[in-house]
């Protein structure tokens, strides 16, 4: 059995997408030869917390941990409880748009780079170089953002010569946030170079999209792989939800900023919900994560907010329930020219949960891509509410004749062991002897 060093920022008990993909594939990594070792801070700054998927990991999977220093307890100090959420995650929202958070961002973005865990990449490098002199491994694997994480890698390939893989969730400097940090010159050359560095210097790089792949061959990475986050099947092996006859189910699960915000869709809504009487007491539009006030200011103004049911941030469980219940599931993408390049996580659950998915961004964009390979949905352009609202009376129609079957889509390819056997395959071609 090889093993494999796998340095990460999020592990349980944080929640969120980025941890989902490495618990996944630590839950199967072992199937293919290999056996991961998590490196991960022991008091990381989370805001969203499930501790249920610690549930998923092996026993006995080996995670060594040292602590961070982070500025999030001095940004709390001095900007009244920023945090995580704006500087990173909702950096183009409108709670990011206040004074203090302006300066907010403008700090993290000049200071720290490429990120506020850059002050854990030399203390990490020193006690990892430690630990790998005793318990030696054969590949080290980088998970980001946050950045910081392949700055590790890089230190450890140029010390140790180790195999190394720089795995990307999302794309560094053309992350859709990237122009909301104020970066002044020097600095965004900076981001540039060090990303550079991570891309010649690791032996292979992992994208989750096939636009970001591109994105990143045609920058000089010499060897890139598409591994796309997935769905696990034993996540949805349970019976169907009761189905819920007396509401049509509108559902979005996770965080919504205020470049994510579907104002067309809540017109397209709007207008339904104004036409038919029927609709307005059985419409339910449930948006269980963080959702920006901007989006919840919408709802208001087309005359929803009767209508929506915001239960907060769910577990990964209670998540899937959300997806399998709904008569519809609504994709929205960021805004923008880089939106189209970015896959969310929860892309591939609403595939699993095979009901049909409304996408809102780039027609010709990644997940515009998915959508039509396995038949679960349409993307729509941001402006195409006539397109939107053909798709949302479709979905009425069947909920009023009781027609709620799932969808044959094709998904086997996204499934989670699917994809970590690729993973072990990446890596036994750049550890073969």
């Amino acid at each position: 059995m090889k093993r494999l060093l796998v340095i990460t920022y999020y592990w349980p008990p944080a929640g969120g997408a980025g941890v989902q993909r490495w618990v996944k594939f630590t839950r199967y990594l072992r199937e293919f030869g290999w056996e991961p070792v998590i490196y991960t801070p022991s008091n990381p700054d989370c805001w969203q917390i499930d501790a249920s998927l610690a549930e998923d990991i092996p026993e006995g999977i080996e995670v060594v941990s040292t602590r961070i220093r982070e500025p999030y307890a001095a940004y709390r100090r001095l900007f009244g409880g920023a945090s995580t959420q704006i500087t990173e995650l909702s950096a183009s929202s409108s709670s990011g748009k206040s004074l203090k958070s302006r300066l907010a961002l403008f700090i993290r973005g000049n200071f720290f780079v490429p990120d506020p865990r850059a002050g854990w990449v030399r203390p990490s490098l020193r006690f990892l170089k430690k630990y790998l002199a005793a318990h030696p491994v054969d590949a080290v694997v980088t998970t980001g953002p946050p950045q910081s994480m392949h700055l590790i890698g890089l230190g450890l390939k140029r010390k140790l010569g180790l195999p190394w893989v720089a795995d990307f969730r999302d794309p560094w400097t053309r992350m859709f946030y990237f122009k909301d940090l104020h970066l002044l010159p020097p600095v965004r050359r900076r981001h540039l170079r060090l990303e550079a560095e991570v891309l010649s210097a690791s032996d292979a790089v992992i994208a989750v999209s096939s636009q970001v792949q591109e994105d990143f061959i045609e920058r000089g990475a010499s060897r890139v792989e598409l591994i796309t986050n997935g769905y696990d099947s034993s996540d949805f092996g349970g019976p169907l939800p009761e189905v819920d006859s007396a509401h049509w189910k509108v559902v979005q699960t996770g965080n919504i900023g205020s470049d994510g915000n579907p104002r067309v869709l809540w017109k397209a809504l709007s207008k339904m919900l104004n036409s038919d009487p029927r609709i307005k007491t059985a419409l339910q539009i449930r948006l269980p994560g963080r959702i920006d006030p901007s989006v919840v200011a919408s709802l208001r103004e087309e005359g929803l907010d009767g209508n929506v049911v915001m239960p907060g941030y769910l577990s990964h469980e209670n998540t899937i329930l959300e997806q399998r219940s709904a008569d519809l599931l609504v994709l929205p993408l960021r805004e923008g020219p880089e939106g189209g390049k970015i896959v969310p996580g929860k892309t591939f659950e609403y595939l699993a949960a095979r009901r049909p998915v409304l996408g809102i961004g780039d027609p010709e964009g990644a997940a515009a891509r998915i959508l039509s390979q396995t038949r679960a949905g349409e993307m729509f352009d941001w402006n195409d509410g006539s397109g939107m609202l053909s798709f949302l009376e479709k979905s009425w129609n069947g909920f009023c004749e009781g027609r709620r079957q799932p969808l044959d889509t094709q998904v086997e390819s996204y499934s989670r062991r699917a994809l970590t056997g690729k993973l072990a395959s990446l890596l036994d071609s750049i550890t073969r002897k």
